[in-house]
């Protein structure tokens, strides 16, 4: 009797931790899933600048600020001057501070950078949480919701999407091989739509 006791007590036991682990295993799945479809860029970094973690968008915005290098656990200068100013000021790494700042590579590519102190495991040193936002890929999603509400024509769209990206007239113009004076009629356009739609 006490043998088949200890065997069912040892089996619920293991049934348990299974089933635990495996909850743990869906929980970090499902985390790994959320941060790999976030459009920001996510970094973990060493406080000597190794990536622990980089979710794809990271990986793409780091090659656009490097201009194509696209090494295995690189950091481009940008991303990692900043987060040395924040090691550099922090008397203690649990302090919650987040040092933000902006820079522009070019004109589609206009960063804003977040980096903090991330103390996950308090057994291990702390590590560095950067993330990074493409403020024209930001834009251009706001626009395309706009072009949609507004429900502008496809070259309205064209026009809308240049101008939300901090295009002039006699840029957009440019860009679209049109005139001057189509922009701003289209813009007229476009703003007469917007007018219509305030609730």
């Amino acid at each position: 009797m006490i043998s088949i006791t200890n065997t069912l007590a040892t089996t619920t036991v293991e049934s348990q931790y299974s089933n635990n682990a495996n909850s743990k295993i869906k929980q970090l799945d499902f985390l790994q899933k959320v941060i790999e479809g976030l459009q920001d860029g996510i970094l973990i970094l060493t406080e000597i600048g190794e990536i622990v973690h980089a979710n794809a968008s990271a990986r793409i915005i780091c090659s656009q600020i490097s201009q194509g290098i696209s090494q295995a656990n690189f950091v481009p200068p940008a991303i990692w001057d900043h987060c040395k100013w924040l090691i550099d000021r922090s008397l203690f790494p649990n302090q919650h501070i987040i040092f933000s700042d902006e820079f522009v590579v070019n004109k589609l590519n206009i960063f804003r950078l977040r980096v903090r102190w991330l103390d996950v495991d308090p057994s291990q040193r702390p590590c560095l949480l950067v993330t990074i936002e493409n403020k024209y890929e930001t834009l251009k999603n706001v626009a395309i919701a706009e072009v949609k509400k507004y429900d502008l024509t496809p070259r309205e769209a064209e026009i809308w999407l240049l101008y939300r990206s901090n295009y002039s007239y006699k840029e957009i113009a440019l860009q679209l091989y049109i005139s001057l004076n189509t922009v701003k009629k289209h813009m007229k356009n476009i703003h007469a739509k917007r007018q219509g739609n305030i609730d």
